[in-house]
């Protein structure tokens, strides 16, 4: 006699947790259905558009009848090539555009689908704690072990790797790291990626480096990508999206770049996984990567200002946040040791103001809360009055 229902979930599946913004959307429909106006702050989906040359792009190819079947999974030469372009242009780095890039639907996809590519069961992956939960949700449904490794304040958020014990990172197939960081928005040096290119390097483990923020900068400064340390190629990869850094969430358009054996291996999956992208999203990303540049530093300028903005709030309300240099996000700490979740609760019902509460990062988010910078000037300034007034 059969001891499971009829579509009882596989095991693996039952070790993954639920996605907080997929509960969170069922919470702040219920509030709007009952004539709420909630303050979105809590997820990092760009709302400003991408800029009109990319549109026309899309519109453009969309428009033409034979533009519409199957694409291969490496996307097309212009795209690979756009993305090498990019790389050379922002950290001066040279990539093979046949062995060093593989285009993704969206780095989501890639980052999760590698755990699959590359883990056995028992394997070991080392995640941040503090950081995306993707990173730890592919780990378990490969069958490895996620191991977290402390992001710190007092250590700027980066984490100690000669503290890892040696019997932890001898079993270790996979380091993630992420600069600029989700959620915190901490960014690491090229001097921190060259340590960990070497610890990586000794130890025979990849290096996963997790790039998305790496154009949203602020007050000049510029975030180094980990592929600039001489020979990081052998042993890592990077993770990058047009979802940030051109405004593009919807449109699915990523890429992995690196160590040609991990990719060659990720491309092996995807050729099961799925059917490839949609022809004209190749050629709006082919343009949003070789076309003019420029309308990013207004982009970004835009951002800083809401960073302003809610920094001074958040300060003038005692939360003391840092202040950050890159990235969609504002990490704060909650006073009087209330539960990140029980003030994130109270923000919704209360003031009608969603932010993201930092337990669901791992469990040093607790006592931290993350506001992302997605809403225009006017709603970032009403939701800073609606917590005051709390």
């Amino acid at each position: 006699m059969k001891s499971q229902t009829i579509a009882s979930p596989a095991s693996p599946i039952d070790k993954l947790t639920p996605n907080f913004f997929a509960t969170l959307n069922d919470k702040i429909f219920a509030l709007e259905s009952a004539g709420a106006e909630v303050i979105r702050l809590d997820i990092g989906s760009p709302d400003l558009p991408p800029a009109p040359h990319i549109v026309k792009a899309l519109t453009r190819a969309a428009s033409q009848p034979g533009k519409h079947g199957y694409q291969s999974h490496r996307g097309t030469a212009a795209l690979r090539e756009g993305w090498g372009e990019m790389y050379q242009s922002v950290h001066g780095v040279s990539l093979d555009p046949e062995t060093e890039i593989l285009p993704l639907l969206g780095s989501k996809e890639g980052v999760f689908h590698l755990s699959l590519a590359l883990l056995n069961p028992g394997d070991i992956v080392l995640i941040p704690d503090p950081g995306y939960q993707t990173y730890a949700q592919g780990a378990l449904l490969a069958g490895a072990e996620p191991v977290p490794l402390p992001l710190l304040p007092q250590n700027n958020y980066l984490p100690d790797l000669e503290s890892i014990p040696e019997d932890v990172a001898q079993r270790a197939k996979l380091l993630w790291l992420n600069y600029p960081h989700n959620p915190t928005a901490a960014t690491a040096s090229l001097d921190f990626f060259a340590e960990a290119v070497d610890f990586c390097r000794r130890l025979d483990i990849l290096l996963c480096h997790d790039a998305p923020y790496a154009q949203i900068t602020f007050d000049g400064y510029q975030a180094p990508s980990v592929l600039q340390v001489p020979g990081a190629g052998e042993v890592a990869i990077e993770f990058n999206t047009l979802s940030k850094s051109h405004n593009m969430a919807g449109w699915r358009s990523g890429v992995v770049v690196g160590q040609p054996q991990a990719l060659c291996a990720l491309l092996k999956l995807k050729s099961h996984a799925d059917s490839g992208h949609f022809l004209p999203i190749l050629e709006a990303s082919t343009a949003a990567l070789t076309g003019d540049q420029s309308w990013l530093v207004e982009r970004n300028a835009i951002y800083q200002e809401r960073r302003d903005v809610v920094v001074t709030a958040l300060g003038e309300m005692g939360h003391a946040p840092r202040v950050p240099k890159a990235s969609l996000y504002v990490w704060f700490p909650v006073l009087n040791d209330l539960p990140s979740e029980d003030f994130v609760l109270r923000l919704l019902e209360e003031a009608h103001l969603s932010l993201a509460p930092g337990t669901i990062f791992g469990p040093r988010g607790e006592g931290y809360v993350r506001l992302s910078l997605t809403q225009p000037i006017e709603k970032i300034t009403e939701a800073m009055e609606r917590m005051q007034a709390l």
